[in-house]
Formats: structure tokens, C-alpha cells, sequence
């Protein structure tokens, strides 16, 4: 499965904190609002695939927070998690516009579990993608080429599954830092040129991706 952008909406910090270094250690790309106000403002620069939010929120209630979301553009998914847990809490949480809803306290591998469930909602993808003779196996997360496995860490497949969605069109550093990574990244580091240097050694000759000068790489 792709790996998933997660924004948690959770104004108990220490939670809040707990959940996104959860959800890392699962493999998700996760950032964090304390308050329905810095929730909504990072909704507007980043596509997020599920969003986690609590319901009893600061400056922005999580209700509105969750009638904005559902009401935008984008294809967000939305879990309600919150200590408000009767039937017509859920019915209300439901009908604002959130696709599921998890009351507190919970079992971690279930938020898991429902937050990938969650993320394959999104508009279906080819299970298998290949261009020239490399392969790539969306659910098992491995790619071969010329029928030769290639081990690769867990940025190395998010990286290289980005350039291969875009189909030859040119993808941007800070495209790949936003979509791979967090926004823990520092947008100056040169993470995405290490980890794309390593990729690229690891594909073999001759070369797939192209650098291009100035706009970002592709995979033509």
C-alpha cells in the first residue's frame, strides 16, 4: 500500500505526540495540530490521504473542523477519535462528514488497522506498475527490474512510487519531501538528493531517473 500522509488533530499534546510516533513506526508519513485553527491551515498547503481528529478542540471546534474538510476539494478521509462515544455522538460525527469514528479509549493496531482501511478508499491505482523493465508491486511494497529483486528501504519505495505515478511528468524536490517524508523534513536538507542518489545506485544501468536542472526528476 502507498504510503499514507496522516495529519493528527488532537489537542492533548502528549497524545497527540504518542499517536504520530506511532503511526511513523507504521510506516506513515504523519504531522500534528494542537488546535482546529493550525489543523485547517496545514489542510490548505498539504494533501493529506486521512486525517485524525478529536472532536473537543480549541479555537476551532472539531465539528466545523470536519464540516471544512469534508466540504473542500480534496479527497481527505476523516476518523473521528474522541472520548464522546454514544451512538448519537457517532451519528453526529458521521453526518458533519467523517468516514469513521473511534471512540477513546482505543486499541492502537485497531486505529491502525482502520486508518489503512481507511487510506484504500482513495481512488484506486494499479496493483502493478512497470515502465521499460522495472516493476513495481503496489501491496507488496517490492520492485524488481529485469525480473532482479532490488532491496529497498522504506523512503527508497515512496520516492521511486511517486516518479513512476507521475507517468514521465517532472516531479519536484519539494514534492517528493511533502509526500514522502513530514513536515519534520527541513525544506533545505538534502535528504531527497541522498536518498534518490542511493535509489538510483540500487536501479543499476542504464539510468531511469533523469535530474532536470532546476524543476526536479523524472522517470521518463
Amino acid at each position: 500500500m502507498k504510503p499514507m500522509r496522516v495529519l493528527v488533530i488532537e489537542d492533548n499534546e502528549v497524545l497527540a505526540d504518542r499517536i504520530a510516533d506511532g503511526l511513523r513506526d507504521a510506516g506513515m508519513a504523519v504531522d500534528v495540530a494542537y488546535d482546529g485553527a493550525t489543523a485547517l491551515e496545514k489542510a490548505l498547503i498539504t494533501e493529506y490521504d486521512v486525517v485524525v481528529l478529536d472532536r473537543d478542540l480549541p479555537r476551532v471546534h472539531g465539528d466545523a473542523v470536519c464540516a471544512r474538510l469534508a466540504a473542500g476539494p480534496a479527497r481527505t478521509r476523516i476518523l473521528m477519535l474522541t472520548a464522546a462515544a454514544a451512538v448519537a455522538d457517532r451519528v453526529d460525527g458521521l453526518n458533519l462528514g467523517a468516514d469513521d469514528y473511534l471512540p477513546k479509549p482505543f486499541a492502537f493496531a485497531e486505529l491502525v488497522a482502520r486508518l489503512r482501511s481507511l487510506g484504500r478508499r482513495a481512488p484506486s491505482l494499479p496493483p502493478v506498475v512497470a515502465r521499460h523493465d522495472l516493476v513495481f508491486d503496489r501491496a507488496r511494497r517490492r520492485a524488481s527490474r529485469a525480473g532482479r529483486p532490488i532491496s529497498l528501504t522504506r523512503k527508497e519505495l515512496g520516492v521511486l512510487e511517486e516518479l513512476l505515478d507521475a507517468d514521465g511528468a517532472v516531479v519536484s524536490a519539494e514534492r517528493l519531501l511533502e509526500k514522502v517524508w513530514d513536515e519534520h523534513a527541513d525544506p533545505f536538507t538534502n535528504t531527497v538528493l541522498v536518498t534518490l542518489g542511493r535509489l538510483r545506485r540500487k536501479l543499476g544501468e542504464p539510468p531511469l531517473i533523469e535530474t532536470v536542472v532546476g524543476s526536479g526528476y523524472r522517470l521518463p
